[in-house]
């Protein structure tokens, strides 16, 4: 039998100069690269492959988090406010629902959300501004008045103010009137050409209007609503051609039949959701992988971001459960931002 001769292995001994080369040539390039990049900020520069993570993310990456916010805490902070904060000094009285991972004004990365309290006998100065507003009637009675168009409000109904419109609000009643503001303010932050402009008189001239495509009352929503077969129904607010209420923010309202949930959903919009009436809990999954549950009541308010998997729960087994939402759809459609 043939022997096999033993396989010895060679190194010469250039080898480990080479070794040794490409040791001291990686520290050398390393600090080069260390000088390069220090050089690069006083220069308006910064390379992007440091941060491909942030800009390019394998899923959507909203800064907002999910986070309640209770009536029955807020409205003592609420009315202490109206007491103490004059009329002429705070132009418009209201809590900004401040979302607590971005300062404000964002409730969720693109939506604003406040809550307004005028007293009665008050009117706040007429004025407009580029942000284009909705406002969904809480407690009391009061009006608005849009382009000399005054509409009376109570629980329930949804105002919208459009870019540039001269409107002021009122409370002609003996009760507090509590408005939800929403607004697309966060999307300024961005786009910095908001700016408002004031009145030359405290009220705009207006008269009493029945109907309006501004004002959205409640019971025909409800009727709606109520009128859809299942147990989780949704109405989206439009105007009277069928279209958005505005190229930023939409609306809508949900009914939870009782002792029902809604279907899971995920999309790229974010939402600000009040409870209309009812009680019930939400679950909430984040694109980061957390979850929260909010247990709600009527008159609660709860920020959700873009992204997130949400479904919501009617607590009772006897009553349905109703819910307002505001949305970034039209931001997100008209710029082709959603996810197909």
């Amino acid at each position: 039998m043939e022997r096999q001769s033993p396989i010895i292995h060679y190194t010469h001994p250039a080898t480990d100069l080479v070794r040794t080369a490409r040791k001291r040539n990686t520290t050398y390039i390393g600090n080069i690269m260390e000088q390069y990049l220090a050089s690069l900020p006083s220069k308006n520069l910064e390379p992007l492959w440091n941060r491909m993570n942030d800009m390019v993310p394998p899923l959507p990456k909203p800064m907002a988090k999910p986070h309640m916010w209770k009536y029955s805490t807020s409205l003592p902070d609420l009315l202490t406010a109206a007491r103490l904060v004059p009329e002429e000094q705070a132009d418009r009285r209201v809590l900004m629902l401040v979302n607590p991972s971005i300062p404000p004004p964002h409730t969720t990365d693109t939506i604003y959300g406040g809550l307004q309290i005028v007293n009665p006998g008050e009117s706040p100065p007429a004025h407009r501004h580029i942000a284009f507003a909705c406002r969904f009637i809480i407690d009391g009675e009061g009006f608005t008045a849009i382009e000399g168009k005054k509409m009376s409000l109570k629980r329930g109904d949804l105002i919208v103010t459009p870019t540039w419109h001269w409107h002021d609000h009122g409370n002609e009643g003996e009760k507090p009137f509590v408005f939800l503001d929403m607004l697309n303010l966060p999307l300024f932050m961005h786009a910095r050409v908001h700016f408002t402009e004031g009145y030359s008189e405290t009220r705009y001239p207006s008269t009493p209007c029945d109907e309006s495509d501004w004002c959205h009352p409640w019971d025909p929503v409800e009727k709606d609503l109520r009128s859809q077969i299942g147990d989780h129904a949704i109405y989206r607010y439009k105007t009277r051609d069928g279209k958005q209420l505005s190229t930023s923010i939409g609306m809508q309202a949900e009914r939870i039949s009782p002792g029902k949930f809604s279907s899971a959903s995920q999309t790229s919009s974010s939402f600000i959701y009040h409870c209309y009436e009812g009680e019930g809990y939400t679950t909430i999954d984040t694109p980061s992988g957390e979850r929260y549950t909010f247990d709600w009541v009527t008159k609660d308010t709860f920020a959700v971001p873009a992204w997130s998997k949400i479904q919501h729960f009617n607590a009772s087994d006897e009553n349905e459960a109703f819910l307002l939402a505001v949305n970034d759809d039209p931001f997100l459609d008209l710029l082709g931002l959603r996810h197909p």
